[in-house]
């Protein structure tokens, strides 16, 4: 391809250089010379051999200095040819790079073909492309880039930095050859020159040069000066990023240099002078790029540099430009190890500027220079957008937008700029530093500096965290046993660190004989104290952690000065958060460093933002009557946080400045005067303090009581104001919806984030299990002070400085995680005395630790664990009449969590130890409930709802330990029944259980309803997982407290419940055996003493089935209980005891239990069913009895269906299956249709299980015993409403369906009587059924209708008479839609069922029944398929008259291609078959009325979205196929002449095209066409018209039936006539009995004397039309269908040669096949006349030939 070009482009230069440019021409010859001799094979064989050739590139060297552009632009495509394939001689290159530069004048297309080379120049040549060959090349990018052309200029710009970057990529791999190539010159270094390799000097020099030029100064090495300066930054930035590497002293020192020399000063020096926009973010970006990446080659000036931009984010007034440096501080903030190299080069060291600790200094002026901007005010708010600006906009664009809108930005500085910091409008979409194409700067939100600022300050905390947080895991390596220094300072990490996992600290002489292998149960994983990564000397990267102790000591202050003020400005969710997580982080590292002043400074001011001290004191003032100090924080004298609290006082750090910011700060304290609660944003911080608890646990210390005191006091606020959520106020009173919709957000959130607290409480006290035991003792003592505080007196506050305490606020304790204390924070409000809610407090934090710490209490001795006075403490306040509800509750509440952990605790201990810990544990739980029990303790009603309570925590609390330790349970499963059944009053177990079996029911009492649920709730735990668990001695018990439960009436759904703990038993029961021995003698005491004694007998054989029995005699008690709900659900259980473990029981188990249970039930149904028949009962008692009649028949059938097997073995299965179908039928009797839908279900449901395995007395007899049930009668309903129709759907499905498993077992011997009474009781079904709820039958079947129609389709048809018996059936249902009655305006006004759907698919099943049984001579003889034609016939006549469409298939043309086949089928069978001739005539008039249905249609009528076109092409089709299956059979002597004549008139009726004239309508539908001698009629003329009728719509068929008519009329000789040979005889051309006297021939004969007659008349009308109107028109063509009628009409009739014996013969003329002429000629004459005078040419010459063929007859 190079060579084709290079030739082509030569010889073009020939031809263009002939006359003026000799010497280009001849130098043009030379090279197309040399490059003929080139026989290269290849691209690179090509490049080789020109490389070779020196002179070849000249003619393109000369055509570039002719500064001719049309010779430029030949040699530039060549020579970038040349270039791209290699191929340029290498002494050429200096020549080439001058011709390209003298190009540089041309055209754009030559300049940028020119950039589009250099690039792959340089890359190519790059050995020889240096000094000023390098020079030259940039020299053309400097030269093209002071064109005016914009694409040139930036490409040219483009190229200039890829070629500079192609330089540096030389120097790099410069670098990494190892052959020391020849020095090439020196360059200046720090340290003296340095020789340089070639790349390294060129780099050099261009590096330089650029860099001077960027400063205006003319350059040294390259040979240009108009270098824009934007551009020069552009390429330093992009040289120093992307080959950062070559700048470094051991490397290259020389660029090291330059940057020290020139580019540091300069960037500096041009930052200082505060450049414009575009210039100032170039040197920002440049800056950014040396402090990241060459911060070590430039330690002073990258400390000046980070001093400058710190003076210019300090003093600058511009926004823009302290945008740009906050960005900056951005990225070195983001980068930890940046920022610590930072410190180390600068802060750290003596004599070098505080670079760090100046900015975080400046960051504490900057964010309170503008207190009005940030929304600074006296706690947190919501930040307000201007409301006259674009709402929600952060993006540049809707900033530009806002900021254009006159007249709104003029107004004061409050109504000009949002308030507060917001993403919304804080953030800007793309970064000041990264805007390179804007030359102004861009408007900036005034909020933009202080997000930046908090992003520094949470990446500064992200920092430090990230680095110190894991070096304070302990190394793998320290998991040993820890000596007893470690235990002393061991404690769990908050996070599940992977640590030691031995037990918490114990020693061998406190530790119990008894206890010594109890387990801490807790939830959380035990680990080591974190490390202070301080104390590791030897860890590598204990320098590191120095730097970041350092950094938090020099700059704490600030940080939490800027942090404080921020924590009082109006910030958005997403910056809040940021913000308390960046000082959740910064006190955790300072923590976990042991810098207690620090850490002690964030915990008090993130305290006081958690409950800010102004709502502290309103809601002390509101409880309380004498004022308190509004401080939270107790100061002591001597304490170590003295000083870090005078530097850490909110007021002096967050003061607004100004009267603004006064203002502000009066109207925020003014807004949230009433109420005063804390919000979501104060959980906010009270979480994150107690998080920092959780995570600094064992070094707090004293510091304990900033967390405690905090945690009390919200805790106070929370309760007084009943936890309502307090809505975090607005900035400003504009309207904002977003900020409205985020404070609703919030109070939203309320809820959420008090779980959150809660949980995070929880943690806290949680985190203490492991705590070393000085440790622990700190925080109890902490917590403990304030439970003293009851006791002392009020004269000494110092130890509780901030409220005396008299005044102690009403407090509760935080909800656990296990919920028990939830109750006693909805409470009310109001503050009861002050001792009982600090009781409420110290019991719930003491409870708390001891849940917490039960392997303390557990593992060391009672007097040292304290477990003996911590019960009876709790049973004394739970059970005292004088201590307050809410104190009572809640020592329950503590008793029950404390022994529920306690067996928690156990659970992994010896047998032993584990038996008499629980045996305590349920004696506690007992003795809690003993003193509420008592006959003389006070009754009155406050006191007994108070113990009803008490009562009912215990219970809860029983039904917790089962839950939780039930399975190991050993011991006490008495005392838990005692404990369960204590709700029930005067019930003892003995005589009084055996009086109940036998059926005899006494009234229970309980206490209270309020108790039934806690106590069911244990038994239900009890039944569902613990029977295994029970002794033998517990299962009478534990029959009794069911039947306890069952019976009782305060509560129905536990009754229900309870009846389904029989089948739990009765399920436990049978799985202990695995035959139940059940026999008439075990039930033979109707008292059932005899199973009592049975089931308590434990070493009696029988003993589980008698309890089993038992079980079952009092469920049937319960069967007859007044509650429906209770009933149906004993029956069901009943039942389903019965299906479930039936296996278990043999034939003779069985037959007891059907004859005591079963039917016993069916017969108090009866009797119950009749009762509640008479009309006096109550409606819905009635209905209700309905339900459980329908309960009773589906379980039955179930249970029946399923063990049919074990039935029918036993002998009396039939006297059992003749009972149980005469309650079937008693049942049916009632007539109800719920009862005998569930009567047929079950009767289906018990036979579809015969047709599985072995019926032994499934015999002939019990058959027909359910064919007989069956088949009484079609289910009926007596109990409608008045005026009512009840839906029998379902009833009737479940019928239908009956049939099916039915006529499975009588299929055998099934007879055609019974087919046949099936077929009438199907109809019938179809008669009776309502509408129901279905949709319209039309398109789809209801399921009715499909069962039905399934149920056809399965009967046998193989007997005699069957088929016809079907077909005719299924003939009446495809006529049920054609029917009168069911015409679709009585459809809709009775929503009657259209059977549309049911006729189609009935259509299928005919078409398959009678094709199936074509040969069948009975479906003829008896009528059953002249019924099944006529029904296909109605749709077919119908068409569009059946004014009901379906979105598939219409049924009329399913009806006709179902008809088709059917003939098809049956059409030779009729010629074969012996069959009576008058049923052959109906069957052939039927089939000539499905002919005339096919071509005929009532357009008329036809709905609009019918296609008419459509249909008729079906209807062409299947008349065609029609025809062919019935001519010439229709003109057999069988068929009578009607039917003939009925057919030939159709389709001459059908052939009008054009409506007739009024006086023609007797000729065609009177009798004047009936006889040919009337045609005398059709010479006389009528009156002509002038009004043109349309063609008919389906002019197609018309002209079909036309066809017809002729062939009809066709001579068919013998000689004509097909003969088949392979084929049997076809309805086409038969061979039968019938016809076998009869040819082909006389069959067409006698149905061309039929037709010939109409054919004529046919042909007459149309000559008459032309006849009568054209005159009329004078020389206006006749109208174009009927011309084209016409014609088509001459054209056969000069084509026909007619059956000689079809037309009789015209007088005195003779004539074989043109008679038909003969008859027309006058009217061909006068058509004739006609033509002439129109000048109807066309006409006229079919004319002309119609009359020259009756000259031939004529013998003219």
């Amino acid at each position: 391809m190079t060579t084709q070009l290079l030739s082509t482009e030569l010889t073009n230069l020939i031809q263009e250089s002939k006359r003026k440019h000799n010497d280009l021409r001849q130098a043009a010859e030379k090279s197309l010379e040399e490059l003929k001799t080139i026989r290269a094979s290849s691209e690179s064989h090509l490049a080789a051999e020109l490389s070779q050739k020196v002179n070849f590139v000249n003619p393109f060297v000369i055509a570039c200095g002719t500064k001719n552009a049309k010779f430029t632009g030949i040699a530039i495509v060549c020579l970038s040819r040349l270039i791209l394939v290699t191929a340029l001689p290498r002494s050429k290159l200096s020549p080439v790079l001058e011709a390209l530069r003298e190009a540089t004048s041309a055209g754009l297309d030559v300049q940028l073909k020119i950039l589009q080379a250099l690039p792959t120049l340089l890359q190519n040549y790059s050995r020889e492309i240096q000094g000023d060959l390098l020079v030259t090349a940039l020299n053309i990018c400097f030269i093209l880039q002071t064109t005016k052309n914009g694409v040139v200029n930036n490409t040219s710009a483009a190229t200039l930095q890829q070629l500079v970057m192609t330089v540096f990529e030389k120097v790099a791999a410069e670098d990494k050859s190892a052959s020391d190539g020849t020095c090439v010159g020196e360059a200046p270094a720090g340290d003296g020159d340095v020789k340089l390799r070639a790349a390294s000097m060129d780099a050099y020099r261009i590096f330089r040069d650029i860099c001077l030029m960027t400063e205006n100064q003319r350059p040294e090495y390259l040979r240009f000066s108009g270098l824009p300066q934007t551009f020069g930054l552009e390429l330093i930035e992009s040289v120093l990023s992307q080959h950062a590497a070559i700048f470094v002293d051991s490397r290259h020192p020389e660029q090291a240099h330059i940057l020290r020399t020139t580019v540091m000063p300069f960037v500096i020096g041009a930052l200082s002078a505060k450049p414009n926009f575009a210039i100032s973010v170039r040197l920002a970006r440049i800056l950014y790029t040396l402090l990241r990446k060459h911060l070590e080659v430039l330690p002073s000036e990258g400390g000046e540099a980070l001093d400058t931009l710190t003076q210019l984010l300090d003093q600058d007034a511009s926004l823009w430009r302290r945008a740009l440096c906050m960005e900056v501080f951005r990225g070195i903030f983001s980068e930890p190890p940046l920022l610590r190299r930072i410190f180390v080069l600068y802060d750290s060291k003596e004599g070098e500027k505080d670079i760090l600790k100046n900015l975080t200094a400046t960051f504490v002026r900057v964010s309170t220079e503008k207190p009005v901007v940030i929304g600074l005010g006296h706690q947190s708010t919501i930040p307000v957008a201007n409301p006259y600006a674009s709402m929600g906009v952060s993006s540049d664009q809707a900033m530009l937008e806002a900021s254009g809108v006159t007249g709104i930005i003029s107004g004061s500085v409050g109504d000009s700029h949002s308030t507060g910091i917001s993403s919304h409008w804080s953030s800007v979409r793309v970064a000041c530093i990264d805007q390179l194409d804007k030359t102004e700067p861009p408007p900036f939100p005034e909020s933009y500096v202080y997000a930046l600022t908090l992003s520094c300050i949470t990446s500064l905390s992200e920092g430090l965290a990230k680095f110190i947080l894991p070096l304070t895991v302990p190394s793998d390596n320290r998991s040993r046993k820890r000596n007893t220094k470690q235990l002393e300072t061991g404690r769990d990490s908050p996070a599940p660190f992977e640590g030691d996992d031995n037990d918490g600290p114990k020693t061998g002489v406190e530790r119990t004989a008894t206890i010594s292998t109890i387990e801490r149960s807790g939830t959380f994983k035990k680990n080591p104290v974190p490390l202070n990564p301080l104390d590791v000397k030897d860890h590598p990267l204990h320098a590191e952690v120095e730097i970041c102790a350092a950094i938090i000591n020099e700059c704490w202050p600030a940080i939490l000065a800027t942090c404080s003020t921020f924590l009082y400005s109006a910030l958005d969710s997403e910056y809040y958060h940021g913000l308390v997580r960046a000082f959740q982080k910064f006190a955790h590292v300072a923590g976990l460093l042991h810098l207690s002043t620090p850490r002690d400074a964030f915990l008090t001011t993130l305290g006081k933002a958690a409950v800010p001290p102004n709502v502290f004191s309103a809601c002390l003032n509101t409880g309380l009557s004498k004022p308190t100090p509004s401080s939270p924080v107790v100061e002591t004298p001597n304490s170590i946080l003295g000083n870090a609290r005078g530097l850490l006082s909110v007021d002096s750090l967050v003061t607004p400045v100004g009267a603004a910011g006064e203002r502000q700060r009066q109207a925020s304290f003014d807004a949230n005067n009433i109420p005063q609660t804390l919000n979501t944003r104060n959980l906010l911080c009270l979480r994150a303090l107690l998080n920092l608890g959780i995570a600094l646990g064992p070094t707090l210390s004293a510091s304990w009581s900033i967390i405690l005191e905090t945690l009390q006091q919200a805790d106070f606020v929370l309760f007084s104001t009943g936890k309502s959520p307090g809505r975090t106020p607005l900035a400003g009173k504009g309207p904002d919806p977003k900020a409205e919709n985020e404070a609703a957000t919030l109070l939203a959130n309320f809820s959420t984030e008090i779980r959150a607290v809660e949980t995070a409480a929880s943690r806290l006290f949680e985190s203490t299990v492991d705590f070393p035991n000085d440790a622990f003792v700190q925080v109890v003592d902490a917590i403990c002070s304030l439970l003293d505080q009851q006791t002392e007196p009020v004269s000494e506050p110092s130890s509780r400085p901030q409220s005396p305490p008299s005044l102690t606020p009403p407090i509760t304790g935080l909800r656990t995680p296990t919920g028990q204390h939830r109750r006693l924070l909805s409470v009310s409000s109001i503050a009861p005395p002050g001792p009982s809610q600090e009781d409420q407090f110290a019991l719930a934090k003491i409870g708390d630790l001891a849940a917490i710490n039960i392997e303390r209490l557990l593992t060391y001795s009672p007097d040292v664990s304290g477990w003996t006075r911590i019960i009876t403490e709790l049973i004394n306040t739970l059970s005292s009449i004088a201590t307050p509800v809410q104190i009572r509750s809640r020592a329950a509440d503590i008793l029950v969590q404390l022994i529920l952990d306690a067996a928690k605790a156990v659970s992994g201990v010896d047998d032993e130890t584990r038996s008499k810990v629980q045996l305590r544990l349920l004696e506690a739980l007992r003795d809690s409930l003993s003193p509420l029990r008592k006959e003389d303790r006070a009754a009155s009603v406050a006191t007994h709802s108070t113990d009803i309570d008490i009562h009912k925590i215990i219970l809860e609390g029983l039904k917790s330990l089962l839950d939780d330790c039930g399975d190991a349970l050993l011991s006490g499963w008495e005392i838990t029944f005692e404990v369960i059944g204590s709700i029930f009053i005067q019930r003892r177990f003995g005589n009084d259980t055996v009086q109940e079996a036998g059926g005899q029911s006494f009234p229970l009492t309980t206490r209270s309803s309020k108790l039934i649920r806690s106590a069911f709730n244990s038994l239900q735990l009890i039944c569902s997982d613990f029977l295994g668990s029970l002794p033998k001695s517990c299962f009478l018990i534990l029959v009794d407290t069911l039947y306890k439960f069952c019976s009782q009436d305060d509560d129905l759904n536990i009754a229900l419940t309870t009846v389904t703990f029989f089948w739990v038993l009765s399920d436990f029961l049978s799985g202990r055996s695995k035959l139940l021995p059940i026999t008439d003698s075990l039930v033979d005491d109707p008292n059932g003493v005899s199973l009592v004694e049975k089931a308590s007998n434990a070493d009696d054989a029988s003993s589980d089935a008698a309890l089993w029995m038992l079980l079952l005699l009092r469920l049937t008690t319960v069967t007859t209980d007044e509650r429906l709900d209770l009933r149906n659900s004993a029956i069901q259980t009943l039942l389903r005891i019965f299906d479930a473990y039936g296996d278990k029981l043999g034939p003779e188990a069985w037959s007891v239990c059907i004859k005591s249970v079963i039917f016993k039930l069916l017969s108090s149904l009866e009797r119950e069913l009749e009762v509640v028949g008479k009309a006096s009962t109550d409606e819905k008692i009635r209905h209700d009895w309905y339900d459980t009649a329908v309960v009773v028949l589906n379980g039955i059938s179930s249970l029946l269906a399923d063990y049919l097997d074990v039935l029918t073995v036993h002998p009396t299965f039939n006297s059992y299956w003749q009972q149980l179908l005469g309650h079937f039928a008693s049942l049916l009797d009632f007539q109800v249709l719920e009862i005998s839908t569930a009567t047929f279900k079950a009767l289906t449901q018990i036979l579809s299980q015969s047709q599985n395995g072995t019926k032994q007395n499934f015999s002939k007899i019990t058959i027909d015993l359910a064919w007989d049930l069956w088949s009484r009668s079609v289910p009926v309903s007596r109990t409608g409403s008045p005026g009512k129709i009840a839906d029998n759907q379902n009833c009737l499905l479940a019928y239908v369906g009956a049939l099916r498993d039915v006529y499975r077992l009588i299929q055998v011997d099934l007879t055609v009587d019974r087919i046949r009474r099936m077929l009438t009781l199907l109809r019938e079904v179809m008669q009776v059924a309502t509408p129901g709820a279905y949709v319209a039958d039309i398109d789809h079947l209801t399921p009715l209708q499909g069962q039905v129609l399934e149920v056809i389709k399965m009967l046998r048809t193989d007997l005699p008479g069957a088929p016809s018996a079907l077909i005719s059936q299924t003939a009446e249902f495809i006529s049920l839609a054609f029917l009168e009655e069911h015409d679709v305006s009585t459809q809709r006004s009775t929503q009657k069922r259209t059977y549309v759907a049911m006729s189609k698919a009935s259509m299928s099943i005919l078409q398959s029944l009678i094709a199936t049984h074509a040969s069948d001579v009975n479906i003829y003889s008896d009528g059953a398929f002249l019924t099944a034609l006529t029904a296909l016939s109605k749709p077919i006549v119908l068409k569009y008259g059946f004014p009901i469409i379906t979105k598939t298939e219409q049924p009329w043309k399913q009806a006709t291609t179902s008809s088709l086949v059917i003939l098809e089928a049956t059409l030779p069978q009729l010629l074969k078959l012996e069959i009576n001739r008058s049923n052959l005539q109906d069957i052939w008039e039927m089939v000539v009325t499905i002919a005339n249905g096919i071509i005929s249609a009532d357009c008329d009528a036809a709905p609009d979205r019918v296609n008419i076109l459509e249909d008729q092409d079906f209807d062409i089709s299947s008349f065609r196929k029609l025809r062919n299956l019935i001519i010439p059979s229709l003109g057999a002597e069988v068929v009578a002449d009607k039917t003939r004549k009925i057919f030939a008139e159709n389709l001459f009726r059908m052939s009008i095209i054009h409506s007739p004239a009024p006086e023609e309508s007797s000729l065609i539908y009177g009798g004047g066409g009936s006889d040919v001698a009337g045609l005398s009629n059709l010479y006389k003329s009528r009156r002509g018209r002038t009004i043109d009728p349309p063609p008919a719509r389906r002019e197609e068929m018309c002209y079909v039936c036309v066809d017809e008519l002729f062939a009809l009329v066709a001579n068919q000789s013998e000689a004509t006539t097909p003969q088949i040979t392979v084929q049997p005889p076809t309805p086409g051309f038969p061979s039968s009995s019938n016809m076998s006297l009869e040819a082909p021939h006389a069959l067409h004969v006698r149905l061309a004397r039929t037709t010939a007659p109409y054919l004529i008349l046919r042909a007459a009308l149309t000559l008459r039309a032309y006849i009568a109107d054209q005159p009329l028109r004078g020389r206006m063509p006749q109208p174009l269908s009927q011309r084209i009628e016409l014609k088509r009409v001459l054209e056969r009739l000069v084509e026909l040669k007619s059956e000689p014996d079809a037309i009789p013969d015209t007088p005195n003329v003779e004539s074989e096949s043109r008679k038909h002429l003969l008859r027309l000629y006058p009217l061909l004459v006068s058509a004739t006349r006609v033509a002439g005078t129109s000048a109807d040419e066309g006409v006229l010459r079919l004319l002309n030939k119609a009359l020259e063929v009756v000259g031939n007859e004529l013998g003219v």
